[in-house]
């Protein structure tokens, strides 16, 4: 349980970290195609849920690779708390601008912070009940479908409020 524990916490922080300078990554490489895929090419909120989702689903792989001989639940677990914090985001999002009437960095920053810790949480404690094991394969799939939306609607966004850029 001290291993699972060490490698939640420097998740945390790894998802953290990676996640803050994936915002400035795509304007950072010229506004590159491939990094726009993985990192937010703009201000919408879509785009910032990938701060959370490309980041963890990385460091996920690290720990399944690491873990899944002692935890065989982790697949499940990791997967069930990247599409519960990547969720998060736009559902705190718009909680606390429907209540405020608009939008802050400081809240939008605390918002990332809580959800990646929320989402590694969650999956901590999963992967010690087991509960999810039998729905790895939904779990991941959904993460798949996931991935394939972020990719597809980087560049191709659908006419919805959760992909307005605010800054045009």
């Amino acid at each position: 349980m001290k291993r699972l524990k060490c490698y939640t916490i420097i998740g945390i922080i790894f998802v953290i970290i990676t996640g803050t300078l994936f915002h400035f990554l795509y304007n950072w490489t010229d506004k590159n195609f491939i990094v726009g895929l993985f990192t937010p090419v703009n201000e919408s909120v879509w785009e910032h849920m990938k701060l959370l989702f490309f980041p963890m689903l990385l460091y996920s792989f690290v720990m399944i690779l690491n873990l899944k001989t002692d935890y065989p639940c982790i697949t499940s677990s990791l997967c069930f708390g990247i599409l519960i914090g990547t969720l998060l985001i736009p559902t705190f999002f718009y909680a606390y601008t429907f209540v405020l009437g608009k939008n802050t960095l400081f809240f939008d920053i605390l918002i990332f912070v809580l959800s990646v810790i929320i989402a590694f949480f969650i999956a901590y404690k999963l992967t010690l009940s087991c509960n999810l094991q039998p729905y790895t394969f939904l779990l991941c799939f959904l993460v798949g479908v996931l991935f394939i939306c972020f990719v597809l609607f980087t560049f191709y966004p659908l006419n919805l409020k959760i992909f307005e850029d605010p800054t045009n």
